[in-house]
């Protein structure tokens, strides 16, 4: 069984181009567009990993990830942060919020395989 990736991320290009990657690399893709889709598509059918844009409507990136990782039902789920805020002090919010990679726009394709590879083969904290 292939492992899910949730698509979070209102810029439609972003999404299309990451959404085609993924099932590239045998992955099953959903795609939503805000933080209120997010929620009710983890809710409906928990992914392995989300592809989280930080600046989205109806629900910010770090709303999202701070009410999943609230809910100890969503704690194996891999949330990779997705941003245009590269600051230190936007990672570092990211990651207190539970993240477990943070990756800034613009980004190499490549980077993002990548980084879903290493988070599914790192072991969640129990």
């Amino acid at each position: 069984m292939s492992a899910s990736v949730l698509i979070a991320d209102d810029d439609p290009n972003i999404s299309r181009a990451l959404g085609f990657l993924m099932r590239q690399e045998g992955y099953d893709v959903r795609i939503v567009a805000d933080g209120e889709q997010a929620l009710a598509a983890v809710s409906s059918d928990p992914p392995d990993v989300i592809l989280l844009d930080v600046m989205m409507p109806k629900g910010n990136g770090y709303d999202v990830c701070r009410a999943l990782r609230a809910n100890g039902s969503y704690g194996n789920i891999r949330i990779i942060m997705l941003t245009a805020k590269g600051g230190e002090a936007d990672q570092r919010v990211g990651m207190e919020l539970g993240a477990n990679a943070y990756i800034t726009k613009p980004f190499a394709i490549i980077d993002v395989v990548s980084c879903v590879q290493s988070v599914l083969s790192t072991r969640m904290p129990e």
